[in-house]
Formats: C-alpha cells, structure tokens, sequence
C-alpha cells in the first residue's frame, strides 16, 4: 500500500480507521488532442487542489490516474495507461506532466476502457472514494451517426453502464467533467453514469476552474460522507418505510430530506447551474440494463448556441436558457397530451438575459442545509450500503 500523503502546512493529522476524511481520489482524463488545456490545468493545480483539501478537511488523501485515449487502429499509442494509488504528490504531478494531449481518431474514445481501469484500481476500504472523469467525446457503442469506428461498442466487450453500477456497489462516487460545447449530444449519458454512483455531472468551459470544481466537489462528497455515517440507520428506515408504503423515488427522496433537515444536518454545496440531473438521464437511460439497450432509446442533444452564464441565475433560469427543459414533455409530463403540451409550453426555452453577466462559477457554500438534489444523491448511495 502506498505510503499516506505528508504536506508540511498544515502538518497532516492522524485519522482513526473508517474516519470519513480518508479520501481516494482518481482521475479518468481523456488525453486525445483536444484536451490539452485540461491536462495543463490539472498538472498546475494538484498540488494546490490537493493542499487546499488536506487544510480543509484533515484529509489522508491518496492520488491515481487513468489516462485514455483510443483502440486500433484509431489511435496506436495507447488505449489506457493506468498509475495506481499513491501518497506523493509530486509523483502525481510526473504522472500528469508526462501526460501529452495527441490524436484521437474517430470522435468516440475509450471511455469505457478508462472507467473499467478506474474499477480496478486499489480503493482502499475505509476511503472515501471519488474518481473525477474529464470527458469531452462519447464512448464508443452510444451514437451511430458520429462516425464511430466501433459502432456496436467498445472492442474490449467492456459494458460501461455495468462498470459504472459495479463502481456504486464499491462506493464510487463519480462526478464527470463535461467539456462544453462538444459532449452537449453526449451531456445524458455523462449524467446518467454520475446518477447511477450518486455522484454529480459538472459542464465545463473554462479550464482554468478545473481545480476549484475538483476541490469543491471533493469536499461536498467528504461532507456528504460524514452525513450519512451519522445518520445512516434513520436513513436506511425511512427509506424501508417509504419502500414499504409502496410510495416512488420522488417521495422517498422527500422523506429522506425532511428528516435530514428535521435533524438540522448541514452540508457543503457547489454551486453548480446546469448540472442538474435531466429527466431523461434519471427516468429512463439510468433504467438500462446494459449499453446496447442504452444504444437504443438514445437521443443525442443538439448543441445549443452559446450561453452565457450568471452567477446570480436560479438553476431552473439556467436550464431555460439552454434550452434543456423541453425534454419534460417527453420524459417527465404525465396526463393527456394537451396537458402535456401545456407542461411543456411553461418550460419552453427563452431569450438569455441582456444584463451584464459573468461565467459560470463553482463557489462552494458552507453549512447548508441538504438539498433536495444532495437527497437524491444520498438516496441513491444508501442502496448500496451494505
């Protein structure tokens, strides 16, 4: 095992066994041509991530790294290259710088190949374990008409939607940066691999905010953590009892946050406009069994003209401004369809606010109550505790 990781200021603490502030954290980086400043970015800011954490959180934090690109004879360097688990940030660091962002192929890449990689690498039991996968192309099997090289999926026969559930049973929660605008067609499927770990999809266009959307997504995940452990046999009966009542997931998720917010546990939250989890990722492709049924109820997006973003926007403004809540009639309006065209015309897209506006941030919010989405994402997480 490697050895725990030493940052000088602050001195690292000594952490009991199963303390929720032993943290795994895994990255999955796609490192075809058009990921470079992605790479620069991380390679910059690990230190810094990692320091800001151990300050924050008394985190014991142990670092990996699966890079990937693609299969022959698309891209004939490597598929993945995979470095396990250490305590050195400076061996990290080496892992990254040697990192080169080149070639590609066809517009899928081996993401599959690189979720199973990160499966496989050596969690620690007692960890808190997070992998962070920076995306922006499909993997391959998802969209036929993207001139995929391997249109019935990935040639290592590696399921991505079975690895990703076999990650929840293991307690992986996975957040996936989504390089915007290129992975928009793609956006649900990403959604859909962080909903089933309980985990979040966080769009990106800037990658200067790389290393505030790792840092603060850790350290919501570590908060999330220590929740559950103080509440977890409440959780677990509340759930039973919802269950029981025969009630569905909206409801059990509602009675999972009131008792939360009864008990006045507070969180972190990252602010994070648009990486709502959409109805179409929760209602019906995270209901797959399997990527070839995911294949065939897929509808990539189309990309939305540019938007841009404000730190003041409500998440349901943002939504409307992309254009993303038509998908409600489709996926979510139940009734007639006159009904449902009502529901539908209240979330029609509209025009993006003419007042001066700024980027999108990812400020991280101290002491919050939990949120109806953090519920959800508990939720999903609890089912796997064993």
């Amino acid at each position: 095992m490697a050895a725990a990781l030493h940052v000088e200021k602050p001195a690292q603490p000594q952490l009991a066994k199963h303390d929720s502030s032993v943290l795994d954290l895994a990255f999955a980086m796609d490192c075809t041509g058009s990921m470079g400043s992605y790479i620069e970015s991380a390679t910059q800011n690990i230190r810094a991530i990692v320091e800001e954490i151990v300050t924050s959180e008394k985190s014991d934090i142990h670092l990996a790294l699966v890079e990937y690109r693609d299969h022959p004879p698309q891209e004939n360097t490597f598929v993945i290259r995979v470095h396990d688990f250490t305590g050195s940030v400076k061996e990290m660091k080496g892992w990254l710088e040697q990192c080169e962002a080149s070639g590609g192929g066809d517009t899928p890449e081996a993401v599959a190949d690189a979720l199973h990689g990160v499966l496989k690498l050596s969690w620690r039991p007692e960890a808190t374990k997070i992998c962070v996968l920076i995306s922006d192309a499909p993997p391959h099997g998802l969209d036929p008409n993207c001139g995929d090289g391997f249109p019935n999926g990935d040639p290592s026969g590696i399921d991505p939607i079975k690895t990703v559930r076999d990650m929840a049973e293991k307690q992986i929660t996975l957040y996936c940066v989504g390089v915007e605008p290129p992975i928009v067609p793609y956006r649900d499927f990403f959604m859909t691999l962080a909903y089933l770990t309980g985990g979040q999809y966080v769009p990106m266009v800037n990658a200067k905010l790389l290393a505030q959307v790792i840092i603060g997504g850790v350290r919501e995940e570590i908060s999330l953590e220590r929740l559950m452990k103080d509440a977890e046999e409440d959780i677990q009966k509340e759930m039973a009892q919802a269950e029981a009542d025969g009630v569905d997931e909206e409801e059990i998720t509602a009675r999972v946050n009131r008792l939360l917010v009864t008990k006045n546990l507070r969180v972190k939250q990252m602010e994070n406009l648009g990486g709502a989890t959409s109805c179409a990722a929760k209602e019906l492709y995270s209901k797959c069994v399997d990527m070839s049924e995911l294949r065939s109820q897929y509808k990539p997006e189309p990309v939305p003209e540019p938007v841009h973003h404000s730190r003041m926007a409500t998440r349901a403004s943002y939504r409307r401004d992309v254009g993303l809540m038509d998908k409600v009639k489709t996926y979510c309006a139940g009734g007639d369809d006159e009904s449902s065209d009502k529901d539908a015309a209240a979330f029609a897209p509209v025009a993006a606010p003419t007042a001066p506006i700024t980027e999108m941030t990812y400020d991280l919010r101290e002491n919050e109550a939990v949120s109806m989405a953090q519920t959800e994402r508990i939720v999903q997480r609890m089912r796997y505790k064993k």
